[in-house]
């Protein structure tokens, strides 16, 4: 049977160092034999590289698709000194907060902006699940299925959440009541 991915949504981020050092030795999902990391100015494209002879050679694979972004992240802030408490005043020298720019990955939208390309999709999700547990932000949301069985993941800031699919009936009424104008059976139309 083939898996499927059907619903995806992230707001993932981690650090960039973070993300090349799980790619260098991660968990391969089935079919795939390595991973690709190319990076154009600040996007990130991570591309299956699949066994030979499951995907035609005309065929792309699924890829992972992030934007990279400059974030300064500063140390925690000192506590203030005992009767020095409240904002500062003219002729005091405020203290600057040490800092450092820090790259993020981000891996942002829908099914269609993170998750490209058919071939393979369910292989590179599994990865982009095993990053989402290293990221230090961010949620993914998906409504997946593997062997025929549905299967609904929810992981927030690197934490598996409960998640749920609950199939219910779509928006047609059979009750025979309509808001609309019935266009079959109008008196004035001829």
């Amino acid at each position: 049977m083939t898996s499927e991915v059907y619903k995806l949504h992230s707001t993932l981020e981690l650090p960039f160092e973070e993300l090349k050092d799980y790619l260098e030795d991660p968990d391969l999902p089935e079919h795939v034999v390595d991973i690709d990391l190319t990076r154009r100015n600040n996007t990130l494209i991570i591309k299956a590289v699949p066994e030979e002879g499951i995907v035609s050679k005309y065929t792309p694979p699924a890829q992972l698709k992030a934007s990279v972004t400059e974030v300064r992240v500063y140390e925690e802030e000192p506590e203030a000194m005992p009767g020095t408490a409240g904002p500062p005043r003219w002729g005091d020298e405020e203290e600057e907060i040490p800092s450092e720019l820090v790259e993020y990955a981000a891996f942002k939208g829908d099914r269609e902006t993170v998750l490209q390309n058919s071939a393979l999709q369910y292989a590179m999700f599994e990865v982009l699940r095993e990053i989402a547990y290293r990221s230090e932000k961010g949620t993914l949301t998906a409504i997946t299925a593997k062997d025929g069985e549905l299967e609904a993941t929810r992981i927030v800031e690197g934490e598996e959440r409960p998640a749920s699919v609950e199939v219910v009936e779509g928006p047609r009424s059979d009750s025979g009541s309509s808001n609309g104008v019935d266009w079959r059976d109008n008196e004035f139309i001829s």
